[in-house]
């Protein structure tokens, strides 16, 4: 038995290590070498692996692995921010899909029951395809890429409901079906109970010390959930999906991200040649034009559906095509419901191979009409975009600062760093703007400083500081407590673009932080008051004097900031004071005028 195992994990992993390779060098893509790799190797293709169903259902973990990685990078404010995309955007794409699939097939003479159940399966798209895909085009802080997670978040949260339907198509009582109350009960205590004993779970394994404990509980916490959820008659990876929520704003997050990566990645994998094997090629050899007519149909009906809700969202024309295509195959929730219809008899079993043909079918033509795409546009979506460098492509310079974001705010820091021969790694994820300054001689990585990985392989072990450049308020907090967590020793150094970021940064311990609009404004008032006649001793005293000022309030609102109504009204009192402190100073100031030269004590 123990050989046959190994027989099998050799085979998997030979295909995978020939087949990806070369679809990656020939430019069709990770996911569609995984895809071909598991055709080759199923009873279809060369019989090397027989046990289709088992292995499928394996594999589906890495679906839930990465939903819980997903997870982990929305936490609830977020997710609740998100909630008119994914019921809007969400709720519109599966409800026209599987009206349209369902007219279409009542049309040919198929009961309303059946049709509703295939049109509501096909709706699904996969989470897994289009997340790698949108992973790999470098599409994840796109609107499309966000717009198509809010798609998939939908989906998942559908499978719920659809499988409960199921035996009430079938004819069986509300009894007989899932109680959708008891559904909802299983959601809540499940929300209650991660909320309160998540966090203490790891506590208590991180003070054991034991490092790779970490990584077992990790592991123990995913499969315990996909356990407890499938028990109760739920999506595994909706529960995976609401822990890594929960988890969202602990302090393990990173360290959770880094534990189960390669196992996501991995099972991944697997998961994909796997859904290759199932493309039953005997079947399509009997039914060629009716089996790629279903897919084609699919595909065009729900790329129709996305796109035309996309420009009723007022997308970008090329933002409408990418989430079209992205989301316009079949997902792997639709080979659940369609074995759960078969059980029920709702479907015939012909009927049911039918359809998870067409399903697997239809994910190989992603990756092949992204191509398509990619010629379409004079740009691809990412194949003149760097992709994000790993450790080993990040020269390790030992650089004494690292810049975060080399738009125009960093270029200056960057600029004059460079003039003083100080040793930096610049971090940029504008694939447009590296091009840029590759042209002129600057060392710049593409990278995302949000990665705790890459922020290891830029050298923030052994620099002595970090410029947070970026334009996002979001993204700038966030580096910072990864640097606060992790590199301690590192002087943090942030852009704040406005008061109210400046407040964020004193919040989490920053006090080295530039002002962009403040300190512009505050030169060219400064400039003002010379051009009106005023010395320039006395004007640089006067801006220097205002700022010393303004700081202190700013700190003295600090212990306010929470409280938005206070807020306002000591901004005014604030207001109000610098302006009486100001004036006097001025005053006062009038009468010693030559003084304004000397050095403040």
């Amino acid at each position: 038995m123990a050989a046959e195992y190994l027989e099998s994990t050799v085979v998997f992993l030979g295909a995978a290590v020939i087949a990806v390779p070369v679809a990656q060098r020939l430019g069709l893509g990770s996911v569609l070498g995984y895809l071909l790799a598991g055709i080759a190797i199923g009873p279809w293709g060369l019989s090397l692996i027989s046990d289709v169903e088992d292995i499928l259902h394996f594999a589906e973990f890495g679906v839930v692995l990465l939903l819980f990685l997903i997870g982990l990078e929305l936490n609830p404010k977020k997710l609740w921010q998100m909630r008119r995309p994914i019921i809007g955007l969400g709720g519109g794409q599966l409800g026209l899909s599987a009206a349209a699939i369902m007219l279409a097939l009542m049309a040919f003479g198929w009961s309303w029951p059946v049709a509703l159940m295939i049109g509501l399966g096909l709706g699904l798209s996969s989470t897994a395809i289009a997340l790698k895909l949108i992973e790999e085009q470098g599409l994840a802080k796109t609107e499309a890429g966000q717009s198509g997670f809010a798609v998939l978040l939908f989906q998942d949260i559908a499978v719920i409901p659809i499988l409960a339907m199921i035996p009430l198509l079938a004819g069986k009582t509300v009894s007989e079906g899932v109680s959708l109350i008891y559904v909802l009960l299983g959601i809540v205590v499940f929300l209650v109970a991660g909320h309160y004993l998540l966090r203490p779970l790891f506590r208590w394994v991180v003070m054991s010390g034991v490092r790779e404990l970490f990584n077992v509980a990790a592991l123990l916490l995913v499969v315990g959930i996909a356990l407890v959820m499938d028990m109760l008659g739920l999506s595994m990876a909706l529960g995976a999906f609401l822990a890594g929520v929960l988890l969202a704003e602990s302090e393990y997050r990173h360290e959770l991200e880094i534990a189960i990566e390669p196992f996501k990645g991995l099972l991944l994998g697997l998961f994909f040649i796997a859904v290759g094997m199932t493309v039953n090629l005997d079947l399509l050899w009997q039914s060629p034009w009716l089996i790629l007519g279903a897919v084609a149909g699919l595909v065009a009906i729900k790329t129709a559906v996305l796109y035309g809700l996309a420009h009723r969202a007022e997308m970008p024309s090329k933002t409408r095509s990418q989430l079209a295509v992205v989301l316009s195959q079949g997902g792997e929730f639709a080979f659940v419901i369609f074995t759960a219809a078969r059980a029920e008899e709702l479907l015939s079993a012909a009927l049911t191979e039918y359809l998870l043909v067409v399903v697997s079918l239809s994910m190989v033509t992603t990756p092949l009409l992204l191509i398509g795409q990619r010629y379409w546009y004079q740009r691809g979506f990412a194949a003149e975009t760097p992709q994000p460098q790993t450790s080993s492509e990040i020269p390790n310079d030992k650089p004494q600062v690292i810049i975060a974001g080399f738009g125009r705010f960093g270029q200056v820091v960057g600029r004059l760093l460079f003039a003083n021969k100080v040793p930096v790694t610049v971090l940029e994820r504008d694939a447009s703007q590296i091009e840029l300054l590759r042209k002129f001689g600057y060392r710049v990585y593409y990278g995302d400083a949000t990665q705790l990985n890459l922020l290891r392989a830029a050298g923030a072990d052994h620099a002595q500081a970090i410029v947070i450049c970026t334009d996002s308020p979001e993204e700038v907090v966030e580096v910072v407590e990864l640097c606060k967590l992790y590199f301690p020793h590192l002087k943090v150094l942030a852009r704040a673009r406005s008061r109210v970021e400046a407040y964020q940064l004193l919040n989490i311990g920053v006090e080295c932080f530039s002002r962009e609009t403040f300190d512009g404004a505050l030169d060219l008032g400064r400039q003002t008051l010379i051009a009106l006649g005023m010395h320039p001793y006395k004007a640089q005293r006067a801006q220097a004097h205002f700022r010393k000022l303004d700081l202190t309030v700013l700190r003295d609102l600090l212990p306010q900031h929470s409280d938005d109504v206070t807020l306002a009204s000591r901004a005014q009192e604030a207001r109000q004071e610098l302006e009486e402190l100001f004036d006097a100073e001025m005053r006062s100031e009038q009468d010693r005028f030559s003084d304004w030269g000397k050095e403040e004590k």
